[in-house]
């Protein structure tokens, strides 16, 4: 068997079991999302912030109406138009494994009972959101989401280069407001218990704003030029580069990235020249233009 032949196989081995143990921490993340949810913040009737929350309000809403219609279908009815936008605006990968990730979320919530371990409602509030969010910290930290605000945060990320907490803040706002008018204000309130210990845990599993600088020695200069470009939609600085060992002219490429999207730049690098040299630097800060359009 030749060099090229075994490498190409060895490759192949090894990208079948990235996939694996991605797909296995997905499943994880929507385990534990799922328990933090049922055995936590629904019996306590405390709500999760984001696209989770909204799915509780509702459904607790439609059940008034006498429509049973359960949280996990509706945070995937939710989903489907906020997928489609990653699906234009982010990338297949990202947002294939993020409808993964919904979907395991959403059959998760709908089979795992829904039980209350106490009756204290700030344990509730603080537990729940923190197993849930270790969960969203496992997803975001593979290179996937758990749609709703995440993909729209991505989208926005890449429009913008900056955090958009703000959204989030907003929508967070908007369900304590109308759970609070409808079913009251204390257990509403508590959302921001869980908002509070919720970021706390996705930051320390997963720091999704971070700002990273990717410098890449490769001998495949125009093709992975052109599927940063059109993938992740950086701009990409080519320098000049000399091989001390060598002593050959080389190209370095220079792209900055969100944290969000270093799993999908490993991927193409990998694709499209794997002996490729590539050094990860994290960045204080940016000036100037971030997306290329």
């Amino acid at each position: 068997m030749s060099s090229s032949s075994l490498f190409t196989e060895n490759h192949s081995v090894n990208l079948i079991w990235k996939t694996i143990k991605r797909l296995f921490v997905l499943f994880s993340g929507a385990f534990l999302y799922a328990f933090g949810m049922n055995f936590f913040l629904v019996p306590a009737d405390v709500y999760a912030t984001g696209f989770s929350g909204l799915s509780q309000l509702l459904m607790k809403i439609l059940h008034q109406f006498d429509l049973p219609i359960s949280m996990g279908t509706l945070l995937i009815i939710l989903n489907i138009p906020v997928l489609w936008l990653g699906l234009r605006k982010v990338g297949r990968s990202f947002t294939v494994y993020s409808l993964i990730s919904v979907a395991m979320m959403s059959l998760f919530l709908n089979l795992i009972p829904v039980h209350s371990l106490s009756d204290d409602i700030l344990l509730n509030a603080v537990f729940g959101g923190c197993i849930s969010a270790l969960g969203i910290g496992l997803t975001l930290r593979y290179g996937s989401s758990t749609g709703g605000m995440d993909i729209i945060a991505v989208v926005l990320s890449k429009m913008n280069g900056k955090p958009t907490g703000k959204y989030s803040f907003l929508l967070n706002i908007m369900i304590i407001i109308s759970a609070g008018y409808l079913f009251g204000w204390e257990k509403a309130l508590y959302t921001i218990v869980v908002a509070f210990t919720s970021s706390q845990v996705v930051d320390a599993v997963h720091t999704r704003y971070e700002k990273l600088t990717a410098l890449i020695v490769t001998d495949r200069t125009k093709k992975l030029k052109q599927e940063i470009i059109k993938t992740l939609h950086r701009g990409v600085t080519i320098m000049p580069a000399r091989g001390a060992f060598s002593d050959s002219e080389k190209v370095m490429l220079m792209t900055v990235i969100t944290k969000y999207e270093l799993f999908e730049l490993k991927r193409l690098i990998k694709r499209i020249d794997p002996h490729a040299f590539t050094n990860i630097v994290y960045t204080e800060d940016i000036i100037g233009r971030f997306r290329h359009d």
